[in-house]
């Protein structure tokens, strides 16, 4: 069964006094985009993302955010810089007798200028957080991914209900083509002898002039070609593979196959059921652009 392009998917996992979330927001697109958006300390696993949906999904642009909560108080640590504090201190002491001061060393001041102490956070095991991330990864495409099948399903319904309407369609221009060439035949023959008046008709060259006109007019060759595109079209619509491209080509071959019987048939009938296929035809190029 053909899957929407469009979705939405959410998994969490928690890991070592981390909790990760992510999320999976998905629009159409012609190709496969993946954005992601993580914190700082994920920046290196963005294309581990990437490639991991590469290998889940083939069309739509999904935009991925990762969210990192730490879930417990996480121990920190004070690293003091001591060569450079010697080092202010060394450089305050000869400042002092160089302006004829008195200096005495300030453990309080000291401390005060930049870079003597820093707050260290604590290492993250990335492999750890890694095996967190995936899982969450995993679980948001995997809800994800039944998003889309299940919108999938309901433009499938849709679309095979819109190719039996064109088949009914054509059916009835079927039906109708035989009688175009007789209907014809009639009208040439009653304009000609209302020309001629009582001038004897020649049937040979009326036989001629229909037979001309049969062979122009013939549709069968468009018909058999829409049906094939009908046929090739729910086969592709009842499979599991990517099918918004392959379905489009179809549109197009279709749309070329309708016009050319409307110009052909030249008549009313046929007419009004080339206008029905051709409405058809453009819902379903709407709706299309949502499959993956």
């Amino acid at each position: 069964m053909a899957n929407s392009m469009t979705g939405f998917g959410r998994g969490e996992a928690s890991v070592s006094g981390y909790q990760l979330a992510i999320e999976l927001k998905a629009v159409n697109h012609r190709f496969l985009e993946i954005s992601v958006r993580a914190p700082r300390q994920l920046i290196g696993f963005e294309e581990q993302i990437r490639k991991t949906l590469q290998g889940k999904f083939q069309r739509g642009r999904i935009e991925v955010y990762v969210n990192l909560v730490e879930t417990e108080a996480m121990t920190r640590l004070v690293k003091v810089d001591k060569d450079l504090a010697l080092s202010y201190d060394k450089t305050l002491k000869a400042l002092a007798l160089t302006l004829h001061t008195t200096y005495e060393t300030d453990i309080y001041r000291l401390v005060a200028f930049p870079d003597i102490l820093t707050v260290v956070n604590p290492e993250i095991d990335l492999d750890t957080l890694w095996g967190a991330c995936a899982e969450a990864l995993n679980r948001a495409s995997d809800s994800f991914g039944q998003m889309r099948r299940s919108e999938g399903e309901k433009l499938t319904s849709d679309l095979l209900q819109r190719l039996d309407f064109m088949t009914e369609s054509l059916q009835l221009i079927a039906q109708r083509a035989p009688f175009v060439v007789s209907d014809y035949q009639k009208r040439l023959q009653d304009r000609i002898q209302t020309f001629l008046g009582e001038v004897e008709l020649d049937e040979t060259r009326l036989a001629n002039e229909v037979v001309y006109f049969a062979d122009r007019a013939s549709i069968t060759e468009e018909l058999v070609r829409f049906e094939s595109h009908l046929a090739q079209g729910r086969e592709a619509l009842k499979s599991n593979d990517s099918v918004g491209r392959k379905l489009d080509f179809l549109v197009q071959e279709m749309n070329r196959e309708i016009n050319t019987i409307g110009s052909k048939a030249n008549d009313l009938n046929i007419g009004q059921q080339v206008v029905r296929v051709k409405s058809e035809l453009e819902k379903v190029r709407e709706q299309i652009q949502n499959l993956e």
